[in-house]
């Protein structure tokens, strides 16, 4: 059988799926979007990135196709109503990420807190002349309240991180409270309202698409922090620029964007807007255990099994999936 890696990813994957039997082809890092889609027509198994399309229309001209692993948590990019329909499993990488993307949220944090960004520039422009009390001042994190929209392990991960650095922690989910979570479960409305620095770590869905969109940010209190390691939809990129430059947020740190790779060129004009370019999950050690997970759970749903975190578990009982296995078509 054949599998189909989207680009190059680091670790073992590829090696591993050779050695289980598979013909394998990676694709380079440089190649069009056109070039995916003709290999995917050939594929029995497919390693995808969130930047791959793998709508209905796509998953049409790939009848050989057995299974799709996406190498990330979210799977937006995926239409998994169409590949339940067709017989696909789809899996992901959730949990081994968690505390590489909690990492990137607090440095996101520190550094728009301390105004890292503006004292680079500071000091790279050659304006520093020595200690002044009252050069580039930042705030404390100490004693100021974080408030978290989407307590799941990302989510949690962060509060136990700045929990550490003295910050007061309260949440909001659609869900409602966690009884098991040991910080109060504040309204979405109550939360903008009191949070001196929010942190996102929501899935995109259609609800919360420009979840933080005009109201919203006008809702936030004044000089809050807003920090996105989510998704880059779910902040309204022209709203955002617009509360920075009125002084209503006093910074934001990114590491998503609304329409990435494209960063709202406004973004760039703020002195406290720290940009990152997607690295949450960015370690060897956790990009190469998501190669390891995408490629063990792409092997066992080639192999007629159910396989672990498997994002329409609902597939197996289909009649598709199983003259798909049967087939290969």
């Amino acid at each position: 059988m054949r599998i189909l890696i989207s680009r190059p990813l680091p670790g073992g994957a590829a090696d591993f799926l050779r050695r289980c039997g598979y013909q394998v082809t990676v694709l380079p890092d440089d190649r069009p979007q056109e070039q995916f889609q003709r290999e995917l027509a050939q594929a029995d198994g497919v390693i995808c990135l969130l930047s791959d399309p793998m709508g209905a229309a796509v998953l049409a001209e790939a009848a050989r196709l057995r299974a799709i692993a996406t190498y990330a948590v979210g799977y937006n990019n995926i239409d998994i109503a169409a590949c339940t329909r067709a017989g696909l499993p789809v899996t992901n990488t959730p949990d081994v990420l968690t505390d590489a993307t909690a990492d990137v949220a607090m440095i996101l944090i520190l550094m728009t807190m301390r105004r890292v960004p503006d004292a680079m520039r500071y000091l790279a422009d050659g304006r520093f002349t020595g200690w002044k009390p009252d050069l580039l001042l930042g705030r404390d994190l100490r004693g100021k309240n974080l408030g978290i929209v989407g307590m799941g392990r990302i989510g949690q991960a962060v509060a136990r991180r700045a929990e550490a650095f003295g910050m007061k922690i309260f949440y909001h989910t659609r869900s409602g409270p966690k009884p098991d979570l040991p910080w109060p479960h504040l309204s979405f409305d109550a939360l903008l309202a009191e949070a001196d620095v929010i942190s996102i770590h929501v899935p995109l869905t259609d609800a919360t698409r420009h979840l933080f969109g005009p109201a919203q940010l006008r809702r936030m209190k004044p000089g809050a922090v807003l920090i996105n390691t989510a998704r880059g939809p779910v902040v309204d990129e022209a709203a955002l620029v617009e509360a920075l430059a009125s002084g209503h947020l006093a910074g934001a740190g990114l590491d998503v964007f609304e329409e990435e790779p494209k960063v709202h060129p406004g973004l760039w004009q703020h002195p406290n807007a720290v940009l990152l370019p997607h690295i949450g999950s960015g370690t060897l050690e956790t990009r190469s255990e998501m190669g390891m997970m995408a490629a063990r759970s792409l092997h066992e749903a080639l192999s007629g099994r159910r396989a672990p975190f498997t994002v329409n578990p609902e597939v197996y009982d289909t009649p598709a999936w199983r003259q798909r296995l049967g087939s290969g078509a």
